[in-house]
């Protein structure tokens, strides 16, 4: 298969280059950019004329919901919308039904994913056999049968050696543990501690839950020499901290996810289910620390936290609702979103790009494999996974047109900033956009 995306603004935002140029692909591989061989014969022309051409998005939190959940979402809608958002490499926690514990498990969801031909997914493995905090799973095994990283996904550890050993084992054999950091027992909470908590009457998560599981994380990453990601930060606190962590050398990486970056508690507004998030929104000054350490290179990475839930769970009391949102459609479109709001229209979508495509991928590293040198990337030779979106096409989020199976979002009605209009995946397109 050969393609020629021509005339698009081509942007790579790991090397800066931002000019309007035409893209040859083939068998998989980006064969030029720029000057276009005069014997190029391609298959299918894409005109690019008034598009981005980007890499393909990155987005390192994602909740497949299969196996175990086919109720709330099934593998084929979910990468279907993946598709639809630009997102060309996804990472998938382990707390599905069965837990990914065991190396057939990953293979069997590896394998189903790219039968389907759409996003690239890397599984998150389990840190401890069923989550359930105890026994460490065989993370040799796990990462020969594809996974990237090691987790608990939202399942916090109560018991601090079972850490230790955890980030000892992982520092030995060079493996990234993915924790979200938060308190077992003061994370037991519905909404952020804080007035609007209060007024409601519903229990609630200080800030300190996370801040303390901080402190834990970098004293054994000090001893241990691990290597660390923490998923979706959310608090001002626990963004000076990681900045301090990262001053200190420590191996660590963080993320946000786009509720975070956008809204706060009082978007709650009178028990408003659609709001009910892991973690729960904080107050403005959180969201405002947030932006910045997103802006300023604190945080590296922005991500969808793509959770479908379903009718059932999500029309229920605010405090026994199921928590999650789907995202992967608008992570593009949020994410220009704060950088229009962050700088220069040209700045701006450059480092929104950036969190969106190199970055995450650099946190991935070598456990991307033979897509590590070019992941997240555009570059001659690297592989051809892009994101051609109209940056000047905006569209209102309708809750009943998301190809996710989960239609519960908090930024129903929103105006988002930019369409996709096709995404490529290895060469291949995956997704066109119907036309207007």
């Amino acid at each position: 298969m050969k393609l020629l995306i021509k005339n698009g603004r081509v942007i790579n935002p790991a090397t800066g280059f931002d000019e309007r140029a035409d893209v040859a692909i083939a068998a998989g591989r980006i064969v030029s950019i720029g000057v276009v061989a005069a014997d190029f014969a391609p298959n299918k022309t894409i005109d690019a004329t008034g598009c981005v051409v980007a890499p393909g998005l990155v987005d390192l939190s994602v909740r497949l919901r299969e196996p175990g959940h086919e109720h709330e979402g099934m593998l084929a809608s979910e990468l279907a919308a993946a598709v639809a958002g630009g997102v060309t490499s996804l990472v998938c926690p382990p707390d599905t039904e069965p837990v990914l514990d065991e190396p057939g498990l990953v293979e069997m969801l590896k394998f189903r994913a790219e039968k389907l031909h759409q996003s690239r997914v890397f599984p998150l493995g389990a840190l401890t056999r069923g989550l359930r905090g105890t026994a460490l799973t065989e993370m040799a095994q796990l990462t020969e049968a594809g996974c990237v990283g090691f987790s608990q996904a939202e399942v916090p550890l109560e018991d601090t050696q079972v850490l230790m050993r955890a980030l000892q084992y992982a520092s030995s054999f060079g493996y990234t543990v993915w924790l979200r950091p938060q308190d077992m027992h003061l994370g037991k909470g519905v909404v952020a501690s804080g007035p609007l908590a209060t007024r409601l009457g519903l229990s609630g998560v200080p800030v300190a839950a996370e801040t303390i599981a901080l402190h834990t994380i970098f004293e054994l990453m000090r001893s241990t020499g691990a290597r660390v990601h923490l998923c979706r930060i959310s608090s001002a606190a626990g963004v000076a901290l990681v900045a301090q962590a990262k001053a200190e050398g420590l191996l660590v990486s963080c993320d946000v996810s786009i509720n975070s970056l956008h809204l706060t508690d009082t978007d709650i507004g009178y028990f408003d289910s659609r709001m009910r998030l892991e973690p729960p929104l904080r107050q403005q000054r959180d969201r405002d620390a947030l932006r910045q350490g997103l802006l300023d290179g604190t945080v590296d990475a922005l991500v969808s936290d793509h959770t479908p839930v379903d009718e059932d769970a999500k029309t229920l009391p605010f405090a026994e609702a199921e928590p999650g949102a789907t995202g992967l459609e608008l992570l593009l479109g949020l994410a220009c979103k704060w950088g229009a709001d962050s700088g220069a229209s040209g700045a701006g979508l450059v480092r929104a790009l950036a969190v969106l495509t190199c970055e995450p991928a650099r946190v991935l590293g070598s456990a991307l494999g033979t897509l590590q040198a070019s992941a997240g990337q555009l570059v001659k030779g690297g592989v051809a996974d892009l994101c051609i979106f109209n940056p000047t096409s905006s569209w209102t989020v309708e809750p009943s047109a998301l190809r996710s199976q989960g239609k519960h979002t908090p930024f129903s009605g929103y105006e988002l900033p930019v369409r996709v209009g096709w995404t490529v995946v290895g060469g291949q397109v995956a997704y066109e956009a119907p036309a207007a």
